[in-house]
This record gives structure tokens, sequence and C-alpha cells, in this order.
């Protein structure tokens, strides 16, 4: 096995040019080598992998390499003294350093010492050092470089000029891994590389290490997919899924939703973090003023500016503002879980447009999401029963039938019919009661939180013409017919107008009308809709009823009927 060298040894910078994200930096150095303006004493600060220790090698070779006579390959590698703070933290250490400082370089102008890791050092050898890097001999300068500028004693800090290095941006280090790639002919989505420069967290050297490790997994060809998988984290289409559901106030979808993610085996706290974040950036690109501010990718930009036009503002600023309360409270919280999908319930009942909010963590009521109503439930369930009697009882029927007609005796034997329970009579005392009963129990449903799509004539009739087809099919003619008299007008958003001939088809209707209206409701998606009855007498369209009267619609439409039935002598 050959011997591996990784990424960020591999591609460390040899030259200013090199260095990712730290231009003003790098330029500064360059400029200060150039006009002979370099102090003696220079602090590096900033965070992890960003460029401290590359820059001041490079700023150590190049010192030297003002000589006009001497090569640039010449890398004066002799004239440079690293040194470990962290191992060499004490007194006698910083001893050993300043008596080496007053001999002067072999070749060369200068003799440039870096110390790395400086606020590793006691206190006891700052105070020690603080003379020598004060006032230095003229062929030394000194590099130092720290990640806690903090903990440096503030005479040490007087004493040097310091450069604060920045987190290298999530497009430069996604530009820099793309131009890795193409030395090492691995093809990448962009999508891959957003998000190895996003979890590095601004420093370069991690988002190495994540390349080198997910170039292991999935060998030549980066995918979104393999490196979400490898590196475990959320993808942002979870996030645009669930964006999606909360704005549709899909309460049921979104726990499942939830669900699934702390399956994969992630916190909550993780995702209502990056749920957080993912309004911020629908939020931002909301604007096109804004839109630089999104470091995504340009396949997820268009995403992200697609929902932007769904997700209002204020949606966005109440979920945004919902979101941190979780994320504040989620520590203290017993059930973490909990706070969560009530957060999540929450951020979905928004933008409900059901009855008046009373407060502002109002939630969508379960009543909501059923399908089938309890009322609706329970009279299915009645219809159900009777139908079972009905054909126990038909079945007792055929069965004794069968036997009468087997059994060879004189006297025939009726069948007998056991019925569950006895009819009462219309007349009876017993069935006024009844329906007085009947109408106590019917209670009206409250609609104000089911759904109120809107419609069209249209479909309203498409509709229609589908219930008067149950009812063919059904065997309800009488009722088919007098629905299929006239087609119902949308008068207003919900108010449907239909128009009758007659009394008698009024009161036929109204006893059929609360079917219908399920059914419309159901269909169209909308519990608001009523139907109005309207009586005009002076149809144009004259119904038939009588046989003489259905005999004469016929005649109108063709004479020679009345030449048949002369004929054949028939009678009506």
């Amino acid at each position: 096995m050959e011997h591996f060298i990784v990424s960020a040894r591999k591609y460390r910078p040899k030259n200013f040019e090199d260095v990712v994200g730290q231009q003003a930096i790098t330029n500064t150095l360059d400029n200060a080598i150039k006009n002979n303006h370099l102090a003696q004493a220079l602090l590096f600060t900033g965070p992890r992998g960003v460029g401290k220790t590359s820059c001041a090698r490079i700023l150590a070779k190049k010192i030297n390499q003002q000589e006009a006579a001497l090569s640039k390959d010449e890398d004066f590698a002799f004239n440079i003294f690293e040194l470990d703070a962290a191992s060499n933290n004490s007194v006698d250490d910083i001893r050993s350093l300043t008596d080496q400082v007053r001999i002067p370089p072999q070749t060369g102008k200068y003799k440039v010492y870096i110390i790395d890791e400086v606020h590793m050092l006691s206190q006891s050898a700052f105070n020690a050092f603080l003379k020598t890097l004060e006032e230095p001999p003229a062929h030394a300068i000194f590099i130092l470089a720290t990640t806690e500028k903090h903990k440096i004693i503030p005479t040490i800090l007087s004493r040097c000029q310091i450069f604060d290095f920045k987190r290298i941006g999530v497009l430069d280090a996604k530009n820099y891994l793309k131009t890795i790639c193409e030395k090492e002919e691995i093809t990448a989505e962009d999508d891959a590389l957003h998000i190895i420069a996003q979890k590095a967290d601004g420093a370069m050297r991690d988002a190495l290490s994540i390349f080198d490790r997910v170039v292991s997994f999935s060998g030549k060809n980066l995918t979104r997919e393999a490196v979400t998988q490898n590196l475990n984290v959320l993808d942002y289409d979870t996030y645009f899924k669930m964006t999606d559901l909360l704005l549709e106030n899909k309460i049921p979808d979104v726990l499942n939703t939830f669900n699934i993610v702390l399956a994969k085996g992630f916190e909550g706290h993780h995702f209502i973090n990056g749920l957080a974040s993912h309004f911020r950036d629908l939020l931002v690109a909301k604007d096109k003023a804004t839109i630089a501010l999104l470091e995504v990718g340009d396949a997820a930009k268009k995403k992200y500016l697609k929902q932007a036009e769904k997700a209002g503002i204020p949606f966005l600023m109440q979920a945004i503002n919902k979101a941190n309360d979780c994320d504040l409270n989620y520590k203290a919280s017993k059930n973490q879980r909990l706070l969560v999908e009530l957060t999540l319930m929450q951020i979905a009942s928004i933008t409900f447009d059901g009855e008046k909010k009373k407060s502002a963590n109002y939630i969508i009521p379960a009543t909501f999401f059923q399908a089938l109503s309890p009322i609706k439930k329970q009279v299915n369930k009645s219809v159900l029963k009777t139908e079972t009697i009905v054909k126990k009882e038909l079945t007792q029927v055929k069965e004794q039938v069968k036997t009468d007609h087997i059994s060879a005796s004189t006297e025939p034997v009726k069948p007998v019919l056991n019925f569950a329970r006895k009819r009462t009579s219309s007349l009876s005392l017993k069935s006024i009661h009844q329906k007085k009963e009947s109408k106590k129990k019917v209670v009206e449903e409250n609609f104000d939180n089911h759904p109120k799509d809107v419609f069209t004539e249209k479909e309203l009739q498409l509709f229609w013409q589908e219930y008067i087809n149950v009812l063919n099919k059904k065997g309800e003619r009488s009722m088919a017919s007098i629905i299929a008299a006239d087609a119902p007008k949308l008068d207003g958003k919900f108010k449907i107008v239909y128009t009758v001939p007659n009394k008698l088809m009024q009161d036929q209707f109204k006893k059929g009308r609360p079917k219908l209206l399920n059914f419309l409701r159901e269909k169209l998606n909308n519990y608001g809709i009523d139907i109005a009855l309207e009586l005009n007498e002076t149809v144009e369209k004259k119904f038939a009823y009588t046989p003489q009267e259905k005999y004469s619609k016929l005649l109108e439409k063709n004479p020679m009927l009345e030449k048949l039935r002369k004929t054949f002598m028939l009678d009506l």
C-alpha cells in the first residue's frame, strides 16, 4: 500500500495567492515585505484551520527572498525556527530561545521564529519573553500564532502587530474544493461540496479532512445523498418538505415527518435549529437585494426562491419566533420531544383560516383532520346494522320457502317472518313520540373548523349529476328525477340555488337535501355550502305524472303514435 498524504498537507498553500479567504491579510503582508515595512513581532490570531501557520511559513520564506541574487527556489530552511509553545512553555525553554536569537543567520538577512499556540506559555514564560519581544536583534523576526487571543497577557499584545484571521466563507471553501476535485479527477455535485463546506464551519483544514473521508466512502463520484449519509446531516430537502406541510396545515403529516427524522438518529434540538435557519433563508430569499446572503448552491437557490413565494413574511416571522423560543426552552424541558411537536403544531396553525384565534399558541383542533364526523359515523353504523338485519331476514325467508317446496305435505305451511322489531303505526302516539325523540337527537354539526375550498359552477354540476347516477343505481328513481328537474346555480361564494316547479317536489326535495348536502360537501371539500330552494310554478318545462300526461308528452314528440294506437286499438 502506497503512502497516502492527506489533502490538508498535500494542498497546503505555498504562496500567498494559494491562501483561501484571507486576501486582506495576505496583501498586507506581501506589501509590507516589498516596501520593507514589516514589524519585528507579528501575532496571527483566529479560529482553527484558517491559514495562520501556513501564512507564517510563507512569510518566513518570503522575507529572505528579497535578495535579487538569490533564487526564489531557495527556502532558507536554516533561517526558520518553528516552536510549539504547548510543549515548550516553561521559563527554561524561553531562555534557550533568547540565547539563540542573539546568533545572526549564516545565510540570508533574517532569522524567523514561528511560535505556534503561544497562548499555552505560562505566566512566568510570558514575562521572560517580554524584553526580547520588545527589543529583538535586527536580524530576528517573531511570528506568534494562537487560537485564543484572550489568554495572552496585554503586555505581549501591545508589543505585536496583530492580524485577525476570519473564518473562511462557504463559497470560498466550496470553490477551493472544486479546484481540488479537478486536480484529483473527481466528479462532484455542487450541492455535495456545499454541504462539506457548511459542515467545516469556516475551517479549511476541516473541510479537506471531511472531503478525504467522503471520497473514501463514495469513490470518484461525490453525490449529495452520499455526503449527507456519510456526514449524518439533515438534507435541506427535509426542511423543504417540512415547510410545505406546515404551510398546508397538515399537522398529522408534520408529526410523522418529525418522527422519521428522530428515527434517523437526529436530535430534536438540532432539527428545530435547522428549521429556524431554513425560515431565515426563506426570509432572505423574499427580496432580490438580500439574495446574495444565501450561502447555497444554484440548484438549492432555485428551490428557496420557489418556496419563498408560497411563504408569507408574517408566517416566517412568527415561525422564527416560535422556533427560537423552542430552542431556548429545549434544555430546561423534561419532555423535549413534546416541546418540539407542540412548536411544530403551532407553526402549522399560523396560516389556518378557521375560527378566530384566541391566543398566539393556537393549534388547529383535531376535528378538522377527521375524514368523517362522529354524527356521520353513527348514521353509517345504523344504516349498516339495518342492512344486515334485512339481509338476515331475507335469507331466513328464502330458506323457509325452500323447505316448504321440498316437503310434500297436503297442508300448505305459511312462512313465518321473524322481524327483529315491530313496526309502529304512523298514526299511533308511539310513532309521534319517536319522531320527537329523533328530532331531538339531530344536532347540527359545527363546520367552522372544516375545510372550505373554492369551487366553480361547472364542478358543482358535475358532482350533482354524479349524485343523480348514485340514486339511480340505488333504485331511488323518484328522488333522482326530482333532483334532475333543474340545473343548480351558484349564487355568491358557497350558496347553491335550486328551483322546483311545484310544492310537492319541494317537500320531497327537502327530505333528501341532507344526504345531497353531505355528498357535495365531501366531493367539493367545502363544508360551508348550503342549498336554497326556490319555488317557480311557471316553469316552461312541463312535467308528466299521469299516463295521459305522459302519452300527450310523447305525442308531441311523435304524432304517429296516435295512428299506432288506433290501428292496434290500444288503451292507455
